[in-house]
């Protein structure tokens, strides 16, 4: 509750305040207030919605027998090829079965499609590496890893075994 625009906006100027130059890619959970912190700050940054809060809040709406289903239903629209086909799978969503049931899924996804639209062509293969929890951790310890190095000397740096 404490967590609002202003509060992002703050911290999205500390950052910059602190040496950030831009952020290409800003992946964030629908907290209010957050894209527009990130890009008032940073313009030219893309955000995105995290497609994993967002089928987690859609399947909240479904009985534990329907989540499978629907969880698969949901896929074929955030993993679609391109924002057309992204957008025409979500029609068919909601002309179909799960559109009439579960109506505030559909509502969910429309009010945020503009984050939701999937990662440009660029960034689909880091952005589909990085959608299990488990994969996820790998490529944070491993962008981590990555940080933790820069600005180290060669001679300084522990050799790999």
């Amino acid at each position: 509750q404490t967590e609002g625009a202003k509060l992002w906006l703050r911290v999205m100027n500390e950052l910059k305040a602190r040496g950030t130059g831009d952020l290409l890619v800003a992946v964030v959970d629908g907290l209010k207030g957050f894209p527009e912190a990130i890009t008032s700050v940073f313009p030219d940054c893309v955000v995105q919605t995290c497609i994993m809060h967002l089928i987690r809040y859609s399947l909240q709406f479904a009985s534990w027998k329907e989540r499978k289903p629907l969880a698969k239903a949901l896929k074929v629209i955030y993993a679609a090829a391109s924002a057309e086909a992204a957008a025409a799978e979500l029609d068919r969503f909601e002309a179909g079965h799960y559109g009439e049931r579960y109506a505030a899924v559909v509502h969910s996804w429309r009010r945020r499609w503009e984050e939701v639209i999937p990662f440009s062509p660029s960034l689909r293969r880091y952005a589909r590496s990085c959608t299990r929890p488990t994969r996820l951790r790998a490529c944070t310890a491993r962008s981590a890893r990555r940080f933790a190095t820069r600005g180290i000397s060669q001679a300084t740096r522990r050799p790999r075994s």
